[in-house]
């Protein structure tokens, strides 16, 4: 493998984690519905709230969501470790030619 595909590879991953983070964050406030009535206080109103949610069948989208965008998360994460790998190998290839 070459040095320049392991950069790309991690580039285009992180690339990818970033459009799907997008997707997740913009799937999150789409499904988010809250009323001005939705703020007051006590628990018959967070009851409600989550009833309507769940009855517009918001509540599981929502989760899939979260999860996606915990997915993303991680996949930037191991991207970006493969970008330094790729790097370090790049520095110990360069020192041993200096």
């Amino acid at each position: 493998m070459e040095i320049q595909s392991a950069f790309n590879a991690g580039v285009q991953g992180f690339q990818k984690a970033t459009d799907d983070a997008n997707q997740a964050a913009a799937s999150i406030a789409s499904n988010i519905t809250i009323s001005p009535e939705d703020f007051g206080v006590g628990q018959e109103n967070n009851a409600n709230a989550t009833e309507q949610n769940q009855t517009n069948g918001e509540l599981s989208d929502l989760n899939q969501s979260i999860v996606d965008s915990r997915v993303a998360e991680f996949q930037a994460k191991a991207s970006a470790e493969v970008i330094e790998a790729a790097d370090d190998n790049l520095g110990t290839l360069l020192d041993v030619r200096v």
